[in-house]
């Protein structure tokens, strides 16, 4: 059994998913309110960026966020699947916490759903990988890349990367929290940096 504030964040998480009118999002959203955990969920000691990840949840009216903001202590922020595909720049950043996936409290061999922040003001360069990729935006903003389509996103936006588009973010003056999710091949090894001419411009 989970701690409520964690059965909170797994159905505002999963109801979002429903609204995803895609089969992979279905199954995400299922497994992530039916799949017992192996092991007792508690609290865990804080991330380096949890000041800033509060700040900007407590930003938002999208509920997940509120119910992020409640069950901060529980979150496995640190546990990120690409951490080893990426560079000092764009792991110094960001922060993922990883919930659904092979290796989350909450397994799932062909699944992967998570939080991510990005720091305020802060560029994460274009980058591609072989999983199918939705980011619903929960708090803050960022100027987002998905192949030619460039523009703000706020809070509640929903942003689909088939496999293999190039994709970045230039997050907000207040940073951002994003619910991600992966199907297909979801293996870290395809992460790939791109050529990015916002890099040689800057």
């Amino acid at each position: 059994m989970h701690p409520f504030e964690v059965d909170a964040v797994l159905g505002a998480l999963a109801a979002i998913f429903r609204g995803e009118p895609r089969d992979a999002a279905q199954r995400t959203a299922e497994a992530l309110v039916t799949t017992p955990a192996p092991g007792a969920i508690g609290p865990r000691p804080a991330c380096s960026f949890d000041d800033e990840i509060r700040r900007v949840l407590a930003t938002s009216d999208v509920p997940a966020a509120a119910a992020i903001l409640a069950a901060q202590q529980f979150l496995p922020w640190g546990t990120n699947p690409v951490a080893g595909r990426m560079t000092d720049d764009a792991a110094s950043i960001c922060a993922v916490a990883e919930i659904l996936g092979p290796e989350g409290p909450i397994p799932a061999p062909d699944l992967r759903a998570g939080l991510l922040f990005q720091r305020a003001d802060t560029y994460y360069p274009l980058h591609n990988h072989l999983a199918e990729e939705t980011y619903v935006i929960l708090a803050g903003r960022a100027l987002w890349t998905a192949g030619e389509d460039v523009r703000m996103r706020s809070a509640g936006a929903l942003i689909h990367h088939p496999r293999l588009m190039a994709h970045a973010f230039r997050a907000g003056p207040e940073g951002f929290v994003a619910l991600y999710r992966w199907s297909g091949d979801i293996g870290p090894q395809s992460y790939t940096f791109l050529e990015d001419p916002a890099l040689r411009a800057g």
